[in-house]
């Protein structure tokens, strides 16, 4: 499994958000609350994050638990956001890809991550992925059902119809994985900086909004202070920091 979180919000040092909190993402990373697959999420962690007036996030990434990571405390100070994706990864598989299969991944404005499992990977995907152009293939970041995972989101997110609907090339993946290989769990999270949009599919996701125009989604809440909301099993969500959306995502026969 994993945990991750993305935020929306007014500029803050982004220790605030993935750091402070009594139960935070890197507390998450040997301590989860709510994770019901896996116990440690030490395999790798990344923090994405956008800075005022440029639309490409930057991203710090590393292959080890974050709580080993002395210039992550430094970081987490220092540098301020009003938009971020950070994960604390438990691998589906042991790999020698290091931080390349560390999420957020990330492509011109977007950021990405998976927590859950994709079942029978890698074989079950084998299909999928020949579907897919060969440049995609190519330019896969790692050799994880995460990643490619998020070439297929990817593909999508660059041609017809899903470029202005991001939400729906999110929820239109999740039921494509879900066919070719059941019982995954697929709980995906992506945003531009300006929107979140995620899936609840296979595991719990929450969200809070405000105090004012502010929204984090997460895999679970980071402390125990009230407004946190669940979102329902097989859902999509899309968020901006005033507005939250829920839809259901349809039920996927084998």
């Amino acid at each position: 499994m994993c945990r991750h979180l993305a935020y929306l919000g007014p500029s803050v040092p982004f220790g605030e958000v993935v750091l402070a909190p009594p139960h935070s993402l890197m507390r998450q990373s040997w301590a989860p609350r709510r994770q019901e697959h896996g116990t440690v999420n030490a395999d790798g962690f990344g923090i994405g994050w956008y800075a005022e007036g440029d639309p490409v996030p930057a991203r710090y990434r590393r292959f080890g638990p974050i709580w080993a990571d002395q210039s992550v405390v430094d970081l987490a100070r220092v540098v301020r956001t009003g938009a971020l994706l950070a994960a604390v990864r438990d691998a589906t598989l042991s790999g020698a890809d290091g931080e390349a299969a560390a999420a957020p991944f990330a492509d011109g404005p977007w950021l990405f991550s998976h927590t859950g499992a994709v079942g029978g990977w890698p074989g079950s995907l084998a299909p999928l992925a020949a579907g897919l152009p060969p440049a995609a293939l190519l330019e896969l970041a790692a050799r994880s059902d995460s990643a490619l995972i998020w070439a297929l989101v990817l593909h999508r997110l660059r041609h017809g119809d899903y470029r202005d609907r991001a939400g729906q090339a999110l929820a239109d993946t999740v039921q494509e994985v879900a066919r070719a290989a059941p019982g995954s769990r697929l709980n995906l999270l992506l945003t531009n900086g300006s929107a979140i949009m995620a899936t609840s599919w296979g595991d719990a996701l929450w969200y809070r909004t405000g105090p004012g125009p502010r929204v984090v989604v997460a895999s679970e809440p980071y402390d125990d202070e009230p407004g946190w909301q669940p979102v329902p099993e097989r859902s999509l969500l899309v968020a901006t920091p005033t507005e939250v959306e829920l839809s259901p995502l349809k039920e996927v026969a084998a």
